[in-house]
């Protein structure tokens, strides 16, 4: 309760748009000139996982981050640089689905951007999200990949 009677005794001093225009940012001060930021999200309808065991969960953005985080190690240089992978993943899951998903294709959209973003991070998370076993998995997909950028 604290939080919400801050921010409505604050003043915004600053409002900005991210490029994507789905979150603004808003730089505020309160009554006794403490500085802070909030953010705001447009919420579109719920997204829905397909788990792969056929249990249904509502989509979890934090979960999502925490995956690509502990997958992909330091080869994404920031946090902005993750959500900014997740926020890419889910505008390919909202562009080709309705509201409900699978895991898998949850997956494979994280695995599309960091196709383009940053090849050893695409690795790392193939290697996490396909159960890697063998030295032959690894082979295998850096086959596809080289592949692929050769068309």
């Amino acid at each position: 309760m604290v939080a919400m009677s801050r921010i409505s005794d604050s003043k915004v001093l600053e409002s900005r748009e991210t490029d994507d225009g789905m979150v603004i940012r808003r730089r505020r001060v309160d009554a006794a000139g403490h500085r802070f930021t909030t953010y705001e999200r447009i919420e579109l309808p719920q997204l829905t996982v397909v788990k792969s065991s056929g249990n249904k969960e509502f989509f979890d953005r934090d979960k999502l981050i925490t995956s690509v985080r502990r997958s992909v190690g330091k080869f994404l240089g920031s946090e902005l640089e993750v959500e900014d992978v997740v926020n890419r993943a889910v505008e390919l899951l909202r562009a080709e689905n309705d509201e409900i998903v699978t895991s898998q294709q949850v997956g494979n959209a994280v695995l599309d951007v960091l196709a383009k973003q940053n090849e050893v991070a695409y690795v790392r998370f193939a290697s996490v999200f396909l159960k890697f076993q063998t030295l032959g998995d690894f082979e295998k997909i850096l086959k596809e990949r080289r592949e692929k950028a050769e068309e």
